[in-house]
């Protein structure tokens, strides 16, 4: 059975994640960027998994998409690419000591964005997608 409810609840917070990525775009917050749009594809499988009824542990969207893989719900290989860039996302955009030298934003570009973004966005839409069939049964 499927919970609609917190999927929704999930899917909603990634939405409006990926649309405050698209504000730190414009503001120039590169890393900023590049981390929410990680948030937003991460909060997106995640609200998947807890509509299924599985548990949702962990901040590797790609990791997340594997264990949708016991429902029979493999991510297609372009999915699974820009879930793993995006999963590069999580530590050193915040942490300047994940960089030997400098703050976290002086290494995203704007381009560094744009991609993650898109990538963001690429995985909301296979989410929703794969909700919008598991409804229609």
């Amino acid at each position: 059975m499927l919970d609609e409810r917190e999927f929704e609840r999930w899917f909603e917070a990634a939405k409006r994640g990926l649309e405050s990525a698209r504000g730190d775009l414009d503001r120039g917050d590169y890393n900023w960027a590049c981390f929410k749009a990680q948030q937003a594809a991460e909060l997106a499988v995640k609200g998947l998994l807890h509509g299924l009824g599985m548990p949702a542990y962990g901040h590797s969207v790609s990791r997340l998409l594997r264990q949708l893989e016991e429902k029979g719900l493999a991510a297609s290989e372009d999915i699974v690419q820009a879930a793993k860039d995006l999963d590069k996302y999580y530590v050193p955009t915040r942490y300047p000591n994940a960089w030997s030298e400098g703050s976290p934003h002086e290494y995203y570009t704007k381009i560094d964005a744009k991609q993650a973004i898109d990538q963001a966005r690429q995985v909301l839409s296979w989410v929703d997608e794969v909700w919008r069939r598991l409804r229609r049964g």
